[in-house]
């Protein structure tokens, strides 16, 4: 979805304020340079304090304001956060989890099944958008909050999965073999006897339900999405503000919500990106979830929230919130909007510090954020709706994360640790990633499709994958792939099942590594967590395991298969050897390796006049230096001439903005 400019602001609570300073914000917002606020998502309480009492004075104050002072708004269902009359009402709102009965107080914490509370959530968002119909300056509606399905497991979800599973095995026989559910005796008999799901062994099962948790995500917005079509114009837009595996930052691949699914019934993705910061701030986080955020729909995205000052140890050193900012565009994002206008003085999150501070004063943030909003109005039009073509595409999978959840190669080492192991090793070496569904048809988009730990892949996935190799595309695999069908049960052939001939190898044995390494130019980098012995029949080797016992096997094989080939890393290991393994591979497959690497990191796409922008950072306190070698152009920043061979420093934590023809 393009956009007209690059939308820049934050979210707002007028509802939170210790004391009345509309006007004051907006001037200060508009003083910045931005151009839009987020409203509402967590508001069902200010506005129906009372059952079918509702009182928007905080949300028309927020909607005249920004009217008066020219500021776009995104306007958020408030169905995350349910309010204390309801849960009197119906205290079984609250869902049932694996972990027992919830307690009321958290955010995010209702049974999305529960009818009651669809009930009243239906007519609280009926009510928000009868009173925003109509409002100008409303861009686009947010479908409720970084939504899950909290684990409900009440009876409402249950009764859906059984039905679930009963449209999927009409017999009761065929459901039981392939879920294995003889062993242990385990066996259902009569769909009246399933039990609660809260107590199963059964991998297979347990990750199908956490698959059906997902799909009631998907069902959730889907059923939102409808209700705020009804009243939104063609113009408004639908999003939501997806979220990531957290790991006190945004990680990897969010396990509970299948987003490209789920952002079907939307018109354009959004994502909240949060990230190391300080001497930590390396770019990576906030190119994956780029990369993610583009993959959702295969288009532009927004970035719905992102940090001003943040957690604690976030506050960003000179520089780093506009080289922040500069980042999330460079990927294709079409806004910045920080998380949050102001820091809260009560409650849960006032030390999750906002663009302001605490005294709402002017600050060193605040003044940074004013020189991004100058140069979004200056250059914005350059570098909006940026398209980017790029070589390679990570294939990710929910049910494979979820399988090695319910089967987990170490404590330490699950699916989102072998993707960015993968994706950080591009990174650094500055070839820019796609991600993609595993359900992606048009793999011959791509010249190397990275599959990290396919763990639960089907036999018609491995067919795509096998032809796709097969007419010239070439695949990076990593351990743990193409070992168990859809519904986690293990292949009974040479592993890796059906692409034993694609990448020429097989294995049938696999432990954890101790004092192995891979020597590589003379150096050992050690092999942890996992590996697999593995026997090649065409692939070439290119390395094998320095050990006494395992020396015979390799760790790291190449294939031709048909007019492409497939590269297998057999083990877990040290991601500076992985970084040469793929400058290996991507110099073998004909590509020239980049001349720069972290911490300048180069990114680059093709804006709306059809030139070529790139975008080149230094994620780091020291000056760096670098010979430019792409096409004459103009810095966009400073407006000066920039011409091949020149060599140009980029200061700490600073940026070059470059534009030319293609």
């Amino acid at each position: 979805m393009k956009q007209d400019c690059i939308l820049f602001g934050a979210a707002y609570y007028d509802e939170y304020m210790p004391y009345d300073r509309i006007e004051t914000d907006m001037q200060m917002i508009k003083k910045a340079g931005m151009n839009t606020i987020r409203i509402a998502e967590s508001t069902w309480s200010t506005w129906e304090p009372q059952e079918g009492e509702f009182d928007f004075t905080h949300l028309d104050r927020m909607l005249d304001a920004s009217e008066k002072y020219g500021l776009n708004v995104i306007v958020g269902t408030p169905t995350y956060a349910v309010p204390t009359w309801l849960v009197r009402l119906y205290p079984d709102i609250l869902p049932v989890t694996h972990g027992g009965q919830n307690l009321y107080g958290p955010r995010q914490n209702m049974d999305i099944t529960h009818p009651m509370y669809l009930k009243y959530a239906e007519r609280m968002i009926r009510k928000l958008m009868e009173r925003v119909q109509g409002r100008s300056n409303v861009i686009g509606f947010q479908l409720d909050n970084e939504t899950k399905a909290y684990d409900t497991c009440s009876k409402y979800a249950q009764q859906q999965f059984v039905s679930y599973m009963k449209e999927q095995y009409p017999d009761i026989n065929e459901f039981n073999h392939e879920f294995g559910l003889d062993y242990w005796s385990n066996r259902i008999n009569n769909w009246a006897d399933f039990p609660d799901i809260r107590a199963t062994i059964n991998g297979s099962l347990g990750a199908e339900y956490e698959k059906f948790q997902r799909k009631l995500v998907t069902d959730f917005f889907a059923w939102q999405a409808a209700i705020v079509r009804e009243y939104a114009t063609p113009d408004q837009f639908i999003t939501q503000n997806f979220d990531y595996e957290w790991r006190n930052y945004s990680f990897g691949m969010q396990p509970l919500v299948n987003q490209f699914e789920a952002a079907k019934c939307m018109d354009v993705a959004g994502v909240d990106i949060y990230h190391p910061s300080e001497s930590d701030l390396t770019g990576a986080e906030i190119a994956f979830g780029g990369s993610m955020g583009r993959g959702i729909k295969g288009s532009n995205y927004l970035v719905l929230e992102t940090e001003a000052q943040g957690n604690l140890g976030w506050l960003p050193y000179e520089g780093q919130l506009r080289l922040q900012a500069y980042s999330h565009i460079s990927s294709g994002s079409n806004s910045v909007m920080y998380w949050h206008w102001h820091s809260i003085h009560n409650s849960f999150e006032t030390y999750w510090k906002g663009l302001l501070s605490h005294d709402f004063s002017e600050n060193v943030t605040y003044k940074e954020a004013m020189q991004i909003g100058a140069e979004f109005n200056a250059i914005g039009s350059q570098i909006k709706n940026l398209q980017k073509k790029n070589k390679v595409a990570f294939m990710l999978d929910n049910a494979s994360l979820t399988g090695l959840k319910w089967f987990p190669i170490s404590d330490s080492l699950n699916y989102n640790d072998i993707m960015r192991w993968l994706y950080d090793a591009f990174y650094h070496q500055n070839i820019e990633c796609d991600v993609i569904p595993v359900t992606y048809d048009n793999l011959a988009d791509y010249e190397l499709i990275v599959i990290p730990a396919l763990y639960s892949a089907s036999e018609a996935t491995l067919a795509r994958i096998n032809a796709y190799v097969e007419s010239g595309g070439h695949i990076l695999v990593t351990f743990k792939s193409a070992f168990s069908n859809e519904h986690l049960k293990v292949y009974s052939d040479a592993q890796p099942h059906a692409l034993t001939n694609c990448l020429g190898i097989t294995y049938d044995q696999f432990t954890i590594p101790k004092n192995v390494t891979l020597g590589s130019n003379g150096n050992s980098y050690e092999v942890s967590e996992w590996l697999e012995l593995v026997t090649p029949s065409t692939a070439e080797v290119w390395n094998s395991y320095e050990h006494k016992h395992w020396s015979k096997y390799a760790a790291i094989t190449h294939n031709e298969y048909g007019k492409g080939t497939a590269t297998y890393l057999a083990c877990y290991f040290d991601q500076k050897y992985l970084e040469q393994v793929i400058a290996r591979l991507w110099t073998k497959l004909g590509n020239e390796m980049p001349s720069i690497q972290f911490p300048l990191i180069c990114k680059e796409g093709i804006n709306d006049e059809g030139q070529l922008v790139q975008f080149y950072f230094n994620y780091s306190d020291d000056d760096q230096t670098f010979v430019y070698n792409a096409n004459d152009g103009v810095a966009l920043l400073d407006n000066k001439e920039i011409h091949k061979g020149d060599s140009i420093t980029i200061p700490s934590w600073d940026c070059l903005i470059v534009k030319h023809s293609i």
